[in-house]
């Protein structure tokens, strides 16, 4: 059973109201009435939506969905609009492309007017919900509408039932090099990582580190701390931050638990066979005994 994905404001009540195919519904109040209707439509009449903002169509999908729609049909009618004899698609590509590959001739479709700017939120809207798109393609769709739909971030996560934060999240994966974006989109590295890495400043820290995580297959833990270390004012702060990248999920943890939740200087060194040191320093007798007292409340 496919799941029911949450959509805007505006277009969930335009795809609620698809249920009755005869009743008018009001997309964008102050200019205009859509009426839709379901029609067999021929595949060939039908051209691509130019704001489609999915920019990948896995291919192996593809084929089961032609399977699976050569055997029980479309069952979700795609949406398109009229434009000079021709219909152009707002919804549905990979509805459109799978039923071309299954040999079909004509695909059932709601017909809806739209103007350029509608088609494009509506295309936009559409395609963040869906599960599929990688982060740069949401994180690219949220500023398409912020720039051409002329929406603050504000009533973006009203329209799009999503937290702020969580636009404004996305939308810092756009200020990261071109080369760890193309990461992100071809799920070398994974959001986490890509939230560690935008709290680097310098760009050439970023790739450095970016270039060690699909390398060595760091985990979201171990880039965390890479990147408290690349930010450190002290010292080389590459230099330490490649020290880091030596240790282990684990041991990067005991560390973090140890220096940050203890307060302590402490160090992890990892050995050759999977042995290793925990080496906690302290300059005086005062600094043994505080650090003797944090051991006993541990314990108690």
């Amino acid at each position: 059973m496919t799941k029911k994905m949450a959509l805007g404001k505006g277009l969930g009540a335009l795809i609620e109201d698809a249920a009755d195919p005869t009743r008018n519904v009001e997309v964008r109040a102050e200019k205009q009435v859509v009426t839709e209707l379901v029609n067999e439509i021929d595949i060939e009449k039908i051209d691509v939506n130019p704001f489609q903002p999915r920019t990948q169509f896995d291919e192996e999908s593809l084929k089961e969905l032609a399977e699976s729609i050569a055997k029980l049909g479309i069952i979700q009618p795609l949406t398109v609009r009229a434009v000079d004899g021709r219909y152009q698609l707002i919804s549905g590509e990979r509805r459109l492309r799978a039923a071309k590959l299954a040999g079909l001739k004509t695909v059932p479709a709601f017909t809806r007017t739209a103007d350029d700017q509608g088609m494009l939120e509506m295309a936009l809207v559409e395609n963040i919900q869906r599960e599929d798109l990688n982060a740069i393609e949401v994180a690219i769709s949220y500023q398409r509408l912020i720039d051409e739909c002329n929406l603050t971030q504000e009533s973006l996560s009203e329209r799009v039932g999503k937290k702020r934060a969580t636009i404004s999240n996305y939308l810092r994966l756009l200020k990261l090099p071109a080369e760890i974006q193309l990461g992100i989109s071809q799920n070398y590295i994974s959001m986490g990582h890509a939230r560690a890495l935008i709290t680097i400043e310098d760009p050439k820290v970023q790739l450095d580190i970016y270039q060690r995580t699909v390398n060595e297959g760091l985990s979201v833990r171990q880039v965390e701390e890479l990147a408290r270390l690349a930010n450190e004012p002290k010292g080389d702060s590459l230099a330490k931050a490649k020290v880091k990248a030596n240790l282990g999920e684990q041991e990067v943890v005991l560390k973090d638990h140890l220096v940050n939740r203890l307060g302590l200087r402490a160090d992890v060194k990892p050995g050759s066979k999977g042995d290793g040191k925990i080496v906690i320093s302290y300059n005086n007798q005062a600094e043994l005994e505080a650090i003797l007292e944090k051991f006993i409340r541990i314990e108690e």
